[in-house]
C-alpha cells in the first residue's frame, strides 16, 4: 500500500459556513464491576457540508464508541455519557427528549455498522428490512416501502434488484450485504452518514467498489461523511480531513494532505512508519512498540508516553513539558493544524 498526497480542501478550523455536527468535549466511561472504562476522553471535531472526515485509531482508542453516542445506541448501564455536546442543525441531541432524538436519527444523521452480517435480522428479507425505515419515519403502506426499497437496492447498485428484493441475507455475498447497509442508511437522504469499518472483512476489489459507491452518493446529496477506520490507504484515497485518536482522545488533526506527510505527534508518525510501501527495497516494517494502554488506567501525562521513542522524562523535559507528568493539550502547532504533544514543533521539525 502506497500513501500518496491527494488533494485537500481548506485547512482544518478555516472560515465558513456553520458545521453540520459540532462535537464539543465529548466524555463517555463504562462504569463495569472491575471499574471505569475511560473510553472517550474530551473529544472535539466539526464536521461540514460535503466533508469527508476521518477517525483514524488502533482499535480500542474511542472511535466506535464516539460514533455511538451521536447516534444515541450506547448501552447504558454501562455506558454513560459524562460530559459535552453534541450540535447538529442548531440543537445538542444530548439534551434532546428520547422522541426528538429519534426523529434526528435517520432522517438527519444515520450510521453503516461494520459487521454487516451480524446487523441485518437473519429472519426477516432485505427489501423488509430497508422498507422498514420508510414505514417508521414516514408511515408508507408495505407496499410503497417494497417498491422504494427496490430502489434503494438499484441505486447501491445490487444487481437484479427487482428479484432479489424479498432475498434474505445469507443470501448476499459480504459486499453485496455491505451495500444493503448502505441503502437502509441512506433511505431517508441523512445530511450526516457515520460509517464504520465499512469495508471490514471485504477483499479490497470490493472496498473499492464499496468506498466509491459512498463517494458517489455524498457527491450527489452533499451529505458529509465520518469515516471511522484504521486504514490508512482507504483514509488517504477519500478522506479530506483526518483526527487522530489515541486512549480516548484526539491527538491530532489536520488535512489528510498535512497529516500524512509529515506527522505532527509520534503516535501519529508511528502509524505512518509501520505501512509498507511499494517504492521500498524491502526491509522490516517500524512497528508501534508496546500495547495501547488499558482505559480503566490511563498512563498520567501523555497517554502515549510508555510507547513514544521521542519521549522526555523529569530532567530531561522542559518545564511544564514532563511527558509522564503534565497532560499535552491538543493545540495549534501550525496553521491548519492540532496535535498534543509537547514537543509536536520538533516532530514537524518546525
Amino acid at each position: 500500500m502506497t500513501i500518496l498526497p491527494t488533494p485537500a480542501p481548506a485547512p482544518w478550523g478555516s472560515a465558513g459556513a456553520a458545521p453540520l455536527l459540532d462535537v464539543e468535549d465529548l466524555h463517555v466511561e463504562f462504569r463495569t464491576r472491575s471499574g471505569v472504562v475511560n473510553a472517550v476522553n474530551g473529544v472535539s471535531y466539526t464536521l461540514a457540508e460535503g466533508e469527508t472526515l476521518a477517525i483514524l485509531g488502533e482499535s480500542g482508542s474511542g472511535k466506535s464508541v464516539s460514533a455511538q453516542a451521536i447516534m444515541g445506541i450506547l448501552d447504558s448501564p454501562p455506558a454513560e455519557i459524562t460530559g459535552g455536546k453534541i450540535w447538529f442543525e442548531g440543537r445538542d441531541l444530548l439534551t434532546l427528549p428520547a422522541e426528538e432524538q429519534r426523529l434526528v436519527r435517520g432522517p438527519g444523521i444515520s450510521m453503516i455498522f461494520q459487521d454487516a452480517l451480524s446487523s441485518l435480522n437473519p429472519v426477516y428479507s432485505v427489501g423488509f428490512q430497508i422498507g422498514e425505515m420508510f414505514r417508521a419515519h414516514r408511515g408508507t403502506s408495505r407496499k410503497e416501502a417494497k417498491q422504494k426499497a427496490i430502489e434503494l437496492m438499484d441505486r447501491v447498485r445490487i444487481p437484479a434488484a427487482a428479484q432479489r428484493v424479498n432475498d434474505y441475507p445469507h443470501q448476499f455475498s459480504g459486499g453485496m450485504r455491505q451495500r444493503v447497509m448502505i441503502a437502509m442508511a441512506i433511505a431517508l437522504d441523512p445530511r450526516i452518514l457515520i460509517a464504520d469499518e465499512p469495508t471490514t472483512a471485504l477483499d479490497v476489489t470490493v472496498q473499492a467498489q464499496v468506498m466509491d459507491l459512498l463517494k458517489d452518493l455524498q457527491r450527489d446529496t452533499g451529505m458529509g461523511l465520518v469515516l471511522i477506520t484504521h486504514d490508512l490507504g482507504v483514509v488517504n484515497e477519500v478522506a479530506d480531513n483526518v483526527a487522530v485518536m489515541y486512549a480516548g482522545r484526539i491527538v491530532e488533526r489536520g488535512t489528510v494532505t498535512d497529516v500524512f506527510s509529515n506527522p505532527g505527534h509520534p503516535y501519529t508518525e508511528g502509524l505512518m512508519s509501520s505501512v509498507p510501501q511499494v517504492e521500498s527495497d524491502g526491509g522490516r516494517l517500524v512497528p508501534i512498540t508496546g500495547q495501547p494502554p488499558n482505559l480503566s488506567a490511563i498512563p498520567s501525562g501523555c497517554p502515549f508516553h510508555p510507547r513514544c521513542p521521542r519521549r522526555r522524562l523529569g530532567a530531561q523535559a522542559l518545564p511544564g513539558r514532563d511527558c509522564a507528568g503534565d497532560v499535552p493539550p491538543l493545540r495549534l502547532v501550525v496553521p491548519g493544524r492540532e496535535a498534543a504533544c509537547h514537543y509536536s514543533e520538533e516532530v514537524l521539525g518546525v
